[in-house]
């Protein structure tokens, strides 16, 4: 028994005598998949006297939240069949798979995705056998699951991409299951406020379900343990109605949850029709349901005398040691004979006519709906032409723009070509990473409070299409969810900041790298694709809180198949990766391109072709094209990332200039991964590729806009790789002028032309003048810095020679 007073919000009975008999008798089937999963091999029907044969060696997987997770699902089942609903399911309890999974079966999808999990007793032995076992399916509910396209692995993300999944899509109600334990993480917390950037006019609604079983692993959660009124009153402060379903005699809870899951539905739907009748969108309070149901329901009351159900002890797995314990195996065979599965399934195994008739068919089973497999809805992007958005360069390194200004009006237009699938979303910073140009086709949703003053550069409207919420968290959750159900998103934050959704970008590229490996089913989905600006390097004014380039450290560790990392240089090539990385799929592409104004070195026609490539030789600012000996260069000056870019090519006008019979090859890379081989990344530049750019035997100075061992990372295998010398951020960072912080962390030009006069055995004591004046150069410029609070107009008017 729950331990709590039992406080429905509603209490009719809309159930007749035979509907709940037939309900109860589903959700007892339901009951008996999830337990047949966690511990059976063999014997699916019990048609033997179940033995530790029949048992799995290994028992893994949840019972706790599956049966709460089944009864939401058929309940739910039951309205979408009443009134032709389309609804999907968001489950967020973490490993709670066997409460999904047994529906999905049931209504015959799994077996139609999976041939050989049949609806017979052959197929179920497999289905039970695969759970949790090597060479079958995780405990969560898995890209193999249909109908999910939230994981669960990691907890707190199950609301915000239930909101995601909503945007745009009208018809659609996501039901998203939010567990207790789940609803103490930080994502979800804030993933609460979603519901004030819903527009009832144009998208789709989010029945929240906050599911209290009272327990984590092995503690109380808090919102369970909390009064009656507080958790009513969190809710309406977070804009909600709460509906309560409390209690745990099934025949009651069953009718408990028709009669508010119906209440709910009717108000979603009279809240849309108002607002799509009078044309007027306002923010609603949207309807939420709280069920509070004993953790383990239906399973053991006690193991070993020791309390389970209603307790944290039926969490995972409540009957452990099968195997030499008979005592647990006749518990075992108890428990699932107590669903009486005789009366569920024929002599076959298949589900019986009178219980398979009370799920939806076709498309409108929730593990078959097609906005759960969104690539199946995915329409390409009518793309303006990314060319007209450049920059005329006729001299390189001549001429300033900024880089993400460019790249926001071409933004802009992709809007406005796709007013119904594409969004970009940032934590308050579309202006600030320069933006902006987006704001005249379309302005931020708000569907808050506006007032007078608003109008004067706020930029909010309700039916604006620019999603922005200081959390990185529930931004990324809209977008994942919004591109899983076949649409397009563009992201971007600060570069220091996207730390915070380090592990929320792990979870987003295991998904894709198993649907892409693994599950031919799932159609391809767009990328997710992250602007990184207000990078490390322009960060001089805000600090050593605000640098940090690590961000792409993380991605590199992902699946070769998967991610991509690009490093443009300037805006033209800023402009050609992004149109690249909006018409992708399947990818995580990062983006790396600061916000200020910075030098353009390549016409529109130059830029392609070095996107193209990923990387290449800038042949102006090179002087060791003689073709007359091979491995001519004395030193290889490499650059990737815009700041350590214009950094490298002031040393390279700094050696030629003091050392003119010094070959100097200048390589750009726009492809982080074009460094790595080609055995390890399908970028990868071959082994002969990046001889024949840097050499087997020359110096390379590589100049890199992050942390400098990632380099060193990707190159490990290389010929040459002993002879590479790569400065970058070294956390060596303050309240700096631009050039004091490259000096600080010996990416500027001073420390690079000193690298290379270490590194060209042949300038020897001859360069020691040289040297003097760059460490000279460098007193001064610090000097310079600490008393004016700038950098000499000499660096900051600094341009390519010609």
């Amino acid at each position: 028994m729950v331990a709590t007073p039992e406080r429905p919000t509603l209490e009719q009975t809309p159930l007749s005598a035979e509907e709940l008999r037939q309900i109860q008798a589903y959700w007892r089937a339901c009951n008996y998949l999830a337990v047949g999963m966690i511990y059976l091999r063999d014997n699916p029907l019990l048609k033997d006297p179940l033995t530790e044969d029949h048992v799995k060696n290994r028992l893994l997987g949840h019972w706790g939240s599956s049966p709460g997770l089944s009864f939401i699902y058929i309940h739910l089942n039951r309205l979408i069949k009443k009134y032709g609903l389309d609804v999907i399911y968001m489950a967020g309890p973490g490993h709670g798979a066997p409460g999904i999974l047994g529906p999905v079966y049931l209504e015959g999808t799994y077996s139609e995705t999976y041939p050989d999990k049949s609806e017979d007793e052959e197929g179920m032995k497999k289905f039970f056998k695969q759970f949790s076992f090597p060479g079958g399916i995780g405990s969560h509910c898995t890209p193999e699951t249909p109908g999910s396209i939230h994981e669960g692995g990691e907890l707190g993300y199950s609301l915000s991409h239930a909101y995601g999944a909503a945007l745009d899509n009208p018809d659609l109600i996501v039901a998203a299951v939010v567990g207790d334990g789940e609803a103490e993480t930080g994502p979800l917390a804030t993933a609460w406020h979603s519901n004030k950037f819903i527009n009832p006019i144009r998208d789709g609604a989010v029945l929240p379900i906050l599911h209290l079983n009272g327990y984590k692993i092995a503690n109380p959660t808090i919102l369970a343990r909390i009064s009656h009124e507080e958790l009513e009153y969190l809710f309406k402060g977070y804009g909600y109605k709460p509906y309560f379903v409390e209690g745990s005699d099934p025949e009651v809870m069953h009718q408990k949850m028709a009669a508010t899951l119906e209440t709910a539905i009717a108000e979603i739907k009279h809240i849309q029709q108002e607002a799509r009748t009078s044309g007027v969108a306002k923010r609603p309070i949207w309807p939420m349901i709280v069920l509070r149901s004993p953790k383990g329901w239906t399973g053991p009351a006690s193991v070993d005398g020791k309390k389970t159900e209603d307790f944290w002890r039926s969490h995972q797995v409540p009957l452990s040691g099968m195997h030499g314990n008979p005592a647990h195996i006749k518990v075992l065979e108890d428990w699932l004979k107590s669903y009486t599965p005789e009366e569920l399934f024929d002599e076959n195994g298949t589900l019986i006519p009178e219980l398979k008739e009370l799920a939806p068919t076709g498309h409108h089973r929730m593990s078959a709906n097609p906005h759960a497999n969104g690539g199946l809805l995915r329409k390409d992007l009518k793309m303006p032409d990314f060319r007209n958005y450049g920059v005329e360069v006729a001299k390189p390194g001549t001429v300033e723009v900024g880089n993400t200004a460019l790249l926001g009006n071409f933004l802009r237009d992709v809007m406005a070509n796709n007013m119904t699938n594409f969004r970009v979303f940032g934590p308050d910073e579309t202006a600030s990473n320069r933006l902006n140009a987006i704001y005249e086709i379309s302005k931020k949703v708000w569907m808050g409070e506006i007032l007078p003053e608003d109008a004067d550069g706020t930029e909010i409207t309700t039916d604006g299409r620019v999603m922005e919420m200081l959390s990185e968290h529930t931004l990324q959750g809209w977008l994942e969810g919004y591109l899983l159900t076949g649409r397009h998103g563009f992201f971007h934050t600060y570069e220091a900041f996207a730390h915070v959704v380090d592990s929320m970008f792990n979870q987003h590229a295991k998904w894709l790298d198993i649907c892409k490996n693994e599950v031919p089913w799932r159609a391809s989905v767009s990328s997710l694709n992250i602007l990184l600006s207000s990078t490390v390097w322009r960060q001089d004014h805000n600090g050593f809180s605000h640098q940090d380039p690590g961000y792409v450290d993380l991605v590199t560790n992902k699946s070769a198949d998967v991610v991509r990392v690009y490093f443009p240089p300037d805006a033209n090539c800023l402009l050609s990766v992004a149109n690249h990385c909006l018409k992708s799929k399947d990818y995580v592409n990062v983006i790396v391109s600061d916000k200020q104004v910075h030098l353009q070195y390549l016409n529109m026609d130059q830029a392609i072709k070095h996107c193209t490539k990923g990387i290449g030789i800038w042949d102006w600012a090179s002087n060791d094209d003689c073709g007359t000996e091979p491995d001519h260069p004395d030193v290889i000056m490499a650059s990737c990332g815009d700041v350590a870019t214009k950094e490298a090519l002031a040393a390279t006008a700094i050696l030629r200039e003091e050392f003119p019979d010094l070959k100097v090859r200048f390589i750009n890379v726009v492809d982080l991964f074009k460094l790595q081989s080609e055995i390890e990344h399908p970028h990868g530049l071959s082994d002969r590729d990046f001889d024949n750019l840097f050499t087997k035997d020359k110096p390379i100075i590589f100049n890199f806009h992050g942390y400098p061992w990632l380099i060193h990372k990707l190159t490990y295998r290389r010929t040459n790789h002993h002879n590479l010398h790569v400065r970058g951020y070294k956390e060596k960072g303050n309240i700096n002028t631009p050039l004091e912080l490259a000096i600080n962390n010996q990416i500027d030009r001073f420390n690079l032309v000193i690298d290379v006069i270490n590194r060209v055995p042949k300038l020897g004591s001859a360069a020691a003048y040289v040297y003097e004046r760059m460490k000279n150069a460098i007193i001064e410029h610090r000097a310079y810095a600490y008393e004016h609070g700038i950098d000499k107009p000499e660096i900051n008017n600094w341009k390519w020679p010609h």
